[in-house]
């Protein structure tokens, strides 16, 4: 098995959400999709159009100001902000989002393992919990637990508090997540790249 110098002397396994369970640009492309027809229906707009440039605006830019750039590229009136802002936290996807192949791989293995997985979500909590219920989890959703940076403190208190509240020891305990969170204390990091 590939990850089993991992599963074999951690006893925890923390993984992080956006970026390292699945791709976050699947989850805001599909949003803008919605958007776009939304926009065409109350503005006569050609959702084609929407989204392209909704698109590529994300994919040089980000999500920074996003809404307020398509708004001046097609007029919109500020109005339409609501209804954005209720997509991006609340959207029912076309389509669900996908775990990259390794990570859906590895956790199979922590979970055959009988190891505890945690989701450790920064963000929004109202828009990741809309994540969380659309990911394709391969039935491995009932063996996670989730926990909420926002609604516990920083990630590092919330960290703490799993290692606390679990009884974990701090060198048996793995954290997998984008890029490496300052001051995690005595605790493995391992960059989702590397699996």
């Amino acid at each position: 098995m590939k990850y089993q110098e991992y599963i074999n002397t951690k006893q925890a396994f923390i993984f992080g959400l956006d970026d390292v369970l699945y791709p976050v640009k699947d989850y805001q492309l599909q949003v803008y999709y919605l958007f776009a027809q939304f926009i065409e229906y109350g503005e006569q707009i050609d959702a084609q159009e929407v989204i392209l440039f909704m698109n590529e605006t994300y994919l040089a830019e980000g999500t920074v100001d996003i809404f307020a750039k398509t708004a001046a590229k097609f007029e919109l009136p500020q109005k339409y902000v609501i209804n954005f802002d209720l997509l991006q936290q609340k959207a029912k996807l076309p389509l669900k989002l996908l775990l990259f192949a390794p990570v859906l791989d590895f956790l199979k293995e922590v979970h055959a393992a009988g190891k505890p997985i945690f989701l450790l979500v920064e963000g929004d909590p109202v828009q990741q919990l809309n994540k969380i219920r659309q990911i394709e989890w391969n039935g491995l959703e009932k063996f996670l637990t989730v926990y909420f940076s926002a609604e516990t403190g920083t990630f590092q208190q919330t960290l703490e508090m799993i290692i606390t509240k679990h009884d974990l020891k701090r060198k048996e305990v793995l954290v997998i997540g984008k890029t490496l969170c300052d001051n995690v204390d005595k605790v493995e990091f391992l960059s989702v790249d590397q699996l």
